[in-house]
């Protein structure tokens, strides 16, 4: 287990912000793995936390130079909170109905059937998606 959550019985925070290029996705990926360990659900986390920052990379201000994306994990014995923190932009992340053919929204609709509940808060100056994913509690050592 990781040691972020080696008692089940508290909650723990990490953040970490990254620059908003392409190549800082797959950090973020291995920061949530550092965090989860090998918990189950830690393939679904990082594939979570990668949708989410292609988003802030692709359609806010994080992509611009310059521009960054925070990433922050809150978890208890049996819910993680991921957020994705972006700088902002002028549309605010929504799902696309199954007959647009534009591809853009899709991965959201990926997030809405991994996680128990997501969301969206803030304007165009910024915007925090997140979203909570049960976690299989610890068992206690033995």
């Amino acid at each position: 287990m990781s040691p972020a959550l080696n008692n089940p019985a508290e909650i723990y925070r990490w953040c970490r912000n990254f620059p908003g290029t392409r190549s800082q996705i797959r950090e973020a990926r291995q920061f949530v793995s550092s965090y989860l360990g090998d918990r189950p659900e830690t393939d679904t986390v990082q594939l979570i936390v990668s949708e989410l920052a292609t988003n802030a990379i692709r359609h806010t201000r994080s992509g611009l130079p310059g521009g960054r994306f925070g990433v922050t994990l809150h978890a208890g014995s049996t819910l993680l909170i991921l957020a994705v923190l972006d700088e902002g932009g002028p549309a605010t992340p929504h799902l696309h109905q199954a007959e647009d053919e534009d591809q853009n929204g899709r991965g959201l609709h990926l997030v809405e059937t991994l996680t128990t509940r997501w969301g969206v808060h803030g304007d165009d100056a910024g915007r925090t998606v997140w979203a909570l994913i049960p976690l299989t509690p610890a068992n206690p050592a033995t």
